[in-house]
C-alpha cells in the first residue's frame, strides 16, 4: 500500500468510527500520546513497539488528511531535498548541513 492509499484508509477508517475529523489540536494531542506509547515500548523491548509506529504514522496521515495534504506527495518531495543536502561533522562528531541546494 502507498502513502496515498493509507492516508485515505485511516481516514475512511475515522469517518465510519465517528472519531475526531475535525480538532486540529486534539489529533496532535493524540499523536503525542501515541509517540510517547511507541517510545515505551522500544525502551521496554514490548512486542507491539511496530504497531505503535503504525499508531503514529496513522495518526499523522490524519492531519495531513484534515489539513489537506497529501502526505505521499510531501513525503516524496521532502526525501529528495535531503537527497541533495551535504552535512559535514563537526569536532563532536555532529551533523552540519552545511549545502541546501534547495534553499540556494
Amino acid at each position: 500500500m502507498d502513502i496515498r492509499s493509507a492516508q485515505k484508509t485511516a481516514w475512511d477508517n475515522k469517518v465510519t468510527k465517528d472519531f475526531n475529523t475535525t480538532n486540529v489540536p486534539l489529533e496532535f494531542g493524540l499523536l503525542t500520546a501515541e509517540v510517547g506509547e511507541a517510545f515505551t515500548a522500544w525502551r521496554k523491548g514490548l512486542p507491539d513497539f511496530g504497531e505503535e509506529l503504525a499508531d503514529v504514522f496513522l495518526y499523522v496521515a490524519a492531519l495531513a488528511e484534515m489539513n489537506g495534504i497529501d502526505l505521499q506527495e510531501e513525503v516524496e518531495r521532502k526525501l529528495t531535498k535531503n537527497r541533495a543536502r551535504t552535512y559535514e561533522r563537526d569536532s563532536r562528531g555532529v551533523p552540519i548541513r552545511i549545502q541546501d541546494p534547495a534553499s540556494e
